[in-house]
C-alpha cells in the first residue's frame, strides 16, 4: 500500500486527495484510476463487454493488476477485442500469441478467447447484442446485500446469479467462465455496484446505473 493511503475504516483507505475509497487498489495511482473511472461503471458496449469477460478469464489464478497493466498489449494482440475479428483467428494466430511476451501466454486461455468470440457472435445473433444477454441477469434489490460493506463484499466471490450465468454460458459453449470469474465480470461491467458504503465512487456509479437504459433483446 502507498504510504500516503491510510486505512480509515474496514475496507476503506483515504488517499492523498482526502477521499475514501475501497481498499483493493492499495494506493497504486494506476490501479486507483481504474477504481475511480472504470470499475463498476455500467457498460453496454459489446466489444468492451467481450474484452472484460475475456480478461477476467485471463486473470484466473493471477492478480487483476497484472492483467490491467497488460491490457493495452492484450488489445493489440486480440484486435481490440472485436469479436468478429477474433473469431477468424487461426492456428497461426494462436502460435503467434503464445509467443507474445506482452500478454499472458496461456495456450488454453488464448484458444478460449477465440472460441468465445465465435460464441459471442452466436449470442449476438440470438439476443441482438451481448449487452442484452448479460443485462437480463441483473440482480434485483432483494438479491443483493442490504449493505455493501467490507464483511458482506468479502462473501461475494460468487453468487447464485453468477453461478447461473456461468452454467448458461458453458451450455452455450463458452469457456473460462466459472462462477467466480463471472462475478468479477459483473462487478467490473457495473451489473452490480460493489463500491463500499463510504467509498467516494459509490454514489457516482449508482447514479450512472440509475440513469442507464438497460439493453433488451432485439
Amino acid at each position: 500500500m502507498d504510504q500516503s493511503s491510510k486505512p480509515i475504516a474496514e475496507g476503506l483507505i483515504r488517499g492523498e486527495d482526502g477521499k475514501d475509497r475501497c481498499w483493493w487498489h492499495g494506493g497504486d495511482p494506476f490501479y486507483q484510476a481504474y477504481h475511480d473511472n472504470e470499475w463498476g461503471h455500467p457498460v453496454t458496449n459489446d466489444i468492451r463487454l467481450f474484452e472484460k469477460i475475456c480478461l477476467e478469464g485471463f486473470q484466473s489464478g493471477l492478480s487483476w493488476i497484472t492483467i490491467l497493466r497488460k491490457r493495452e498489449n492484450f488489445r493489440a494482440a486480440f484486435a481490440g477485442f472485436d469479436f468478429e475479428k477474433v473469431a477468424k483467428f487461426t492456428q497461426n494466430d494462436i502460435e503467434r500469441l503464445v509467443k507474445d511476451e506482452g500478454i499472458i501466454r496461456h495456450r488454453g486461455k488464448i484458444t478460449s478467447t477465440i472460441n468465445n468470440a465465435n460464441r459471442a457472435l452466436e449470442m449476438r445473433e440470438e439476443f441482438g447484442s451481448l449487452a442484452a444477454y448479460f443485462w437480463k441477469w441483473e440482480p434485483t434489490p432483494d438479491q443483493r446485500p442490504d449493505v455493501c460493506d467490507y464483511a458482506n463484499l468479502r462473501q461475494l466471490g460468487k453468487t447464485e446469479i453468477s453461478t447461473a450465468i456461468s452454467k448458461d454460458l458453458k451450455k452455450r459453449g463458452w469457456s473460462f467462465v466459472g462462477p467466480t470469474t463471472v462475478y468479477a465480470f459483473m462487478q467490473a461491467m457495473g451489473m452490480v455496484n460493489d463500491h463500499l458504503e463510504g467509498c467516494c465512487c459509490r454514489d457516482v456509479v449508482e447514479a450512472k446505473r440509475e440513469a442507464l437504459e438497460r439493453p433488451v433483446k432485439a
